[in-house]
């Protein structure tokens, strides 16, 4: 039995489609809503896709409207999905209290703790749900998929890739939070979301995926930081990559960037790029 997909909203966008949809989600068991940009294409064609996860306090709509995107998704040829950062209005108590915690906080996590586990199942939505119905509404390639994702969202693509990287051809990063079990941000979601078991979080950790690695990452992974980005030395700790140093792993530091969607639109070219070259590639 199929998905129900409301649509929400459309607009024509460099020849393409942007549209935004709402479902019941399986997985969350709430509703959910995500955003798609549909390009041009050629009868019986199916389209290479990129998913992007966004940051805390962000929507499904908050890619799509400020990071550029599709102008270059259009010329590539590349399918955009960007699901919502939370299930919401779930009832659970306290869930709009904290910007940090709750709604548009996820941290793209399978909660195991009470009371978030019954509908926060982000990683699971995001890496098995979402794309199945995609796969059924729309002409996706669902052999040729790759992320990318913002702060929290950075560190749900990375995570979601590193933990299942045949899922995916590669995986792309602005400002992830790179060691979320050892930074506050991280650490607060984590006990709420995961309980005191410490070990749980690492599987949620960029930093102590990579280290279990051997020289070389599962996937090409790209990752992008600006050095005026007031959240680096304390939440992301990105800096931290750079001792593990794997093939595969290319990370770049811009010099008077921050951590806004202004930085975003500056190389969402590069990193659209970067994924057209691993998704058209013949495996």
């Amino acid at each position: 039995m199929g998905t129900d997909i409301k649509l929400l909203d459309e607009h024509m966008s460099f020849g393409g489609w942007v549209r935004r949809y709402e479902h019941v989600s399986d997985a969350c068991k709430a509703p959910m809503r995500f955003s798609i940009y549909l390009p041009t294409r050629s009868a019986g064609t199916q389209i290479p896709a990129v998913y992007f996860l966004a940051g805390l306090t962000c929507t499904e709509e908050t890619f799509m409207m400020k990071s550029g995107a599709q102008r270059y998704a259009s010329k590539l040829g590349l399918m955009l999905v960007a699901p919502d950062t939370s299930p919401r209005n779930t009832g659970i108590e306290g869930e709009t209290q904290d910007w940090d915690l709750g709604s548009g906080a996820s941290f793209y996590v399978d909660a195991t703790a009470e009371p978030w586990r019954a509908h926060y199942q982000m990683r699971r939505y995001v890496t098995e749900e979402l794309p199945a119905i995609i796969a059924e509404h729309f002409p996706v390639d669902r052999d040729r998929t790759s992320l990318c994702g913002h702060s929290m969202g950075g560190h749900g693509a990375l995570t979601c890739a590193l933990r299942e990287p045949k899922r995916y051809r590669s995986v792309s990063a602005f400002a992830p939070v790179c060691a979320p079990s050892q930074t506050p941000w991280g650490q607060k979601a984590f006990h709420a979301y995961l309980g005191d078991d410490k070990e749980a979080w690492l599987e949620y950790d960029t930093q102590a995926l990579l280290q279990r690695t051997h020289k070389a990452a599962p996937l090409p992974i790209l990752i992008d930081q600006g050095r005026r980005d007031p959240y680096l030395e304390k939440e992301l700790k990105t800096q931290w990559l750079e001792d593990i140093g794997r093939d595969q792993l290319t990370l770049r530091w811009h010099p008077h960037y921050d951590h806004s969607y202004f930085f975003i639109a500056s190389f969402i070219e590069d990193h659209l790029a970067f994924h057209a070259q691993h998704l058209y590639a013949v495996p």
